[in-house]
């Protein structure tokens, strides 16, 4: 059998989005050609949709947890931070795990503890003891524009990063 690939395995969001931009042109007579050449389009684009992916998961997994552990009132929440497009953090017990979008092409990750004291998730591999207090997440644009977002250089894998840093929170949170 030929590498064939089912449609349910398929993104179609660019597709969508393509036709939803060629009606809003007919409508508004607004014609925009270059947007997908554009990287700094495609990087805020980008960058929002890599933010709700995070978002969206540590919901799931923050619920799984709290539910496992009956906890109504006092377990782990969610906030989104106002005035930002989707940036958001974690807290408990005055805890706070923070993803902030910086820039088009930079999103950070760092704990905040006690309101004051800021800091970063350990890595296993950490062998630098004055590392930086934020992780930086950042975009790389390559052949074709396609983003992928990065680790130090390696490309980062979405469930595995809100695995760690999920798994950190609770760690810390935890006393």
């Amino acid at each position: 059998m030929e590498n064939f690939i089912s449609p349910e395995h398929i993104s179609t969001k660019w597709i969508e989005n393509l036709a939803l931009e060629e009606l809003n042109m007919e409508e508004s007579g607004i014609i925009s050609f270059n947007n997908h050449l554009n990287p700094a389009f495609l990087l805020e684009e980008s960058s929002i949709d890599f933010m709700n992916q995070l978002r969206d998961r540590f919901e799931i997994y923050v619920s799984r947890f709290n539910e496992y552990r009956g906890v109504q009132n006092g377990g782990i929440k969610i906030f989104k931070i106002s005035n930002t497009v989707n940036d958001f953090m974690l807290f408990r017990n005055s805890l706070r795990l923070i993803f902030a979008r910086k820039a088009h092409d930079l999103i950070t990750i760092g704990f905040l503890a006690n309101g004051k004291d800021l800091f970063s998730a350990r890595l296993s591999h950490e062998e630098d003891h004055g590392a930086p207090s934020l992780h930086e997440i950042r975009a790389h644009v390559g052949p074709f524009n396609k983003i992928t977002w990065r680790f130090a250089g390696e490309i980062v894998d979405v469930d595995a990063l809100v695995r760690h840093y999920l798994t950190e929170f609770i760690k810390n949170s935890a006393r």
